[in-house]
């Protein structure tokens, strides 16, 4: 994505930026919708244009939404662009918040992990026929709920 240079001044209709931005058009609409991009330019048909400044901006937005970023944070960071304001310790904060959390998730899917195996395990020396679930795996299941 965004491997592309741009040419000067040229401007693209939606078809060519979603091509070299690598985001589908409705995904372009929709972040105009949503203020993330601004309102395009338009030709005298109606057809939305693209330039320079668009690209740089969805090649931002792009980075911050692989990062896992909301677009409520996108939103925020952006309006402090807009502003000419320094978004750099909002963007620090809610990295450093974001990998606490990836960290909390990690922790809990590896217990969840080892849940899983010791039923497994456990699991394995019941019998796999019983329709009630009451002498089988089933039941420990039910104990863990």
């Amino acid at each position: 994505m965004f491997s592309f240079r741009w040419n000067g001044d040229k401007k693209m209709q939606i078809k060519e930026f979603s091509e070299r931005t690598g985001l589908s058009d409705k995904t372009i609409r929709f972040y105009e919708e949503v203020g993330v991009l601004p309102p395009p330019k338009r030709l005298l048909n109606g057809y939305r244009t693209y330039g320079e400044a668009d690209a740089e901006r969805v090649k931002f937005v792009a980075g911050l939404r692989r990062l896992d970023f909301s677009l409520d944070d996108v939103s925020e960071i952006l309006a402090m662009r807009d502003r000419r304001e320094a978004p750099c310790r909002v963007v620090l904060g809610l990295l450093s918040a974001k990998a606490d959390e990836i960290s909390q998730r990690i922790a809990e899917l590896s217990r969840l992990e080892k849940d899983m195996r010791q039923l497994y395990s456990l699991g394995l020396t019941f019998p796999t026929d019983d329709v009630d679930g009451k002498n089988c795996v089933c039941h420990l299941v039910s104990e863990k709920a």
